[in-house]
């Protein structure tokens, strides 16, 4: 049976870092190794203590929550960080995608947004911010067409999967999602790993982008 995930968490505001970690200590499958309170640390305790998952602040001192990401993905690609910030500026997400970063959630989400989205990352999914979900969507589905051979048609969906996916675009959570089609969030997740496996991914944004491809899926900008 594997071992709680590893955490390192990288924020200069010490009261909330100290605060989430202690959060994240009460779930019995996380474990948080380490603190961070710069960049340049974060990159220094991710040597020494090889967590499974650094929780990364954006603006720090020292060095940014951006090139200590950098840094980490290619000394230590092993190990995955999630991003867990206020800032939500489109430079900022899509440095930090590019860099490397597993995931991007806002510091408005619940604690068990950023426990699942940890498990997630673990999962090797990309757990992304609803909001963010919608920047990345509009950025990468902008202006796409049906790949070749790829059917135009929906029919290997429901009309409630259809239904589900359209909301995944929307960047609403399953709890919202299911509140919107007045459905529990264990049908929605039922309905989401109906989805994944016809269309033949693995997470909500490769849904989405896929759908957008075969041109099920249409974005206002």
């Amino acid at each position: 049976m594997p071992g709680p995930i590893r955490l390192l968490l990288a924020d200069d505001h010490a009261l909330l870092r100290q605060g989430t970690a202690e959060l994240l200590r009460r779930e019995p499958d996380l474990c948080v190794v380490g603190e961070a309170s710069d960049g340049r640390q974060a990159v220094a305790l991710a040597q020494a203590l090889q967590p499974d998952i650094v929780i990364m602040d954006v603006r720090m001192p020292g060095a940014s929550g951006l090139e200590a990401t950098r840094r980490i993905r290619e000394s230590l690609p092993h190990i995955q960080v999630l991003v867990l910030t206020a800032h939500d500026d489109d430079q900022y997400v899509f440095s930090l995608l590019q860099a490397g970063a597993s995931g991007y959630l806002l510091k408005t989400a619940p604690v068990s947004a950023l426990a699942q989205a940890i498990r997630q990352v673990r999962a090797g999914e990309t757990p992304l911010d609803p909001a963010i979900t919608r920047k990345v969507v509009l950025r990468l589905g902008s202006g796409s067409r049906p790949a070749a051979g790829e059917t135009p048609e929906a029919a290997e969906l429901t009309p409630r999967e259809l239904e589900v996916l359209q909301c995944l675009a929307r960047g609403l959570s399953n709890r919202a999602i299911a509140e919107a089609l007045y459905v529990s969030e264990r049908t929605i997740q039922t309905h989401l790993t109906s989805i994944f496996a016809k269309m033949g991914v693995a997470s909500r944004l490769e849904a989405v982008l896929a759908a957008i491809r075969r041109g099920w899926l249409t974005l206002e900008a």
